[in-house]
């Protein structure tokens, strides 16, 4: 498929209703934004990120992975129709299916998560109810790149946030959330736009030791 704007195509994976993803396409509908989001891609059907991308004009694709034999076969019909699309790079938005370790070895260095805390810490699920429980000052959220290990990969940047005095699970993810569509955007940014190097786990940010890191400035 051809498109007149020339920007590197982006495919945003969710299954849910994708708030990460409404931030990235806000960031990509200023021309100056080095990316275009291309495709949303689903294995949910109905889900509201569909909603989200034919409002924005953007093309929506669902590969159901109950339809699938198996994770390997599904992953295949998902490869297939973001490279019909022109995709470039792959964000991942709240796709709730674990990926393989030859899809992920596909898009090497080219494809982006967000996890909320502040990696290498909390892997998995519940962080924020991790970091109360540890007692925590500071909490947040992390872009990387994708590798076949869990919630794994080089860091590009993270965002701070304060824990707070009364804070429950639902406030401090809140707050988090807040950062996320701060720096997915940023992240993707940086990334198409040629200025992350990676050698090996590590990250160079305009030739700077990455991750960059955004401490908390307020509401």
């Amino acid at each position: 498929m051809t498109n007149a704007d020339q920007r590197p195509c982006v495919a945003v994976l969710a299954s849910g209703g994708g708030t990460n993803l409404q931030a990235l396409i806000d960031a990509a509908q200023d021309p100056a934004f080095p990316a275009r989001i291309g495709l949303v891609l689903t294995n949910m059907p109905g889900a509201y990120c569909l909603d989200r991308a034919k409002a924005a004009g953007i093309p929506g694709a669902v590969v159901d992975h109950r339809d699938y034999a198996d994770r390997p076969t599904f992953e295949a019909a998902v490869d297939l129709t973001l490279r019909d699309y022109g995709a470039e790079f792959v964000c991942l938005a709240g796709f709730m299916r674990i990926l393989t370790e030859g899809f992920v070895r596909a898009w090497h260095d080219r494809m982006l998560n967000i996890h909320p805390s502040l990696l290498p810490k909390y892997k998995g699920l519940h962080t924020h109810r991790r970091a109360l429980e540890a007692g925590d000052d500071v909490h947040g959220c992390t872009v990387h790149l994708v590798r076949p290990e869990l919630d794994d990969g080089p860091l590009i940047l993270q965002a701070e946030v304060p824990v707070l005095p009364g804070d429950t699970e639902e406030t401090l993810q809140q707050r988090v959330l807040s950062r996320e569509h701060v720096i997915f955007p940023q992240a993707l940014a940086l990334v198409t736009a040629g200025r992350v190097e990676v050698s090996g786990s590590e990250t160079r940010i305009d030739g700077e030791p990455g991750p960059l890191r955004l401490s908390w400035a307020g509401e």
